[in-house]
């Protein structure tokens, strides 16, 4: 007598036996999923949270001092492009001067009104060089970075 070949089974044990579950959560031990650390972005003076990871934006860091108008260029114009010092983030609802219409104004915190950065429609230049359209830039000196 010849044994079963278990490649013609088609049922999953699963199916077969309701005594037997499977976790979902339990897929592999050797793969381990690292979540992306949780980053929110606070206003310095009153510590309120303006903006988290999500809202970032990214982009490709410009070619520093080339990129620039020849009176904004620093004097060493060999010198690596500097490290952003802004982030660029979606426009959200704190922002009260663009919901009401405006083109281009300051970013002020809603708890204290501090100046957090500035915003325009049309875009403008990352001290990086990058140019981002449209523009909501926050200054990372006037917030805190904070780890979850």
């Amino acid at each position: 007598m010849e044994a079963p070949n278990n490649s013609d089974v088609s049922v999953d044990s699963a199916q077969k036996d309701p005594d037997v579950s499977v976790d979902s959560s339990q897929k592999d031990p050797d793969v381990s999923i690292d979540p992306k650390p949780q980053v929110i972005y606070r206003c310095k003076k009153c510590r309120r949270i303006v903006a988290s990871i999500e809202q970032v934006v990214p982009h490709e860091p410009g070619e520093g001092q080339k990129c620039f108008k020849w009176k904004k260029r620093s004097d060493n114009p060999y010198k690596d492009s500097p490290q952003c010092s802004s982030i660029f983030v979606e426009p959200m609802k704190w922002m009260q001067v663009v919901e009401e219409g405006c083109v281009q104004d300051k970013l002020q915190c809603l708890g204290c009104k501090a100046r957090l950065g500035y915003f325009n429609w049309a875009g403008m230049q990352c001290n990086c060089g990058a140019w981002i359209n449209p523009a909501f830039q926050l200054h990372k000196s006037r917030l805190d970075e904070c780890h979850l």
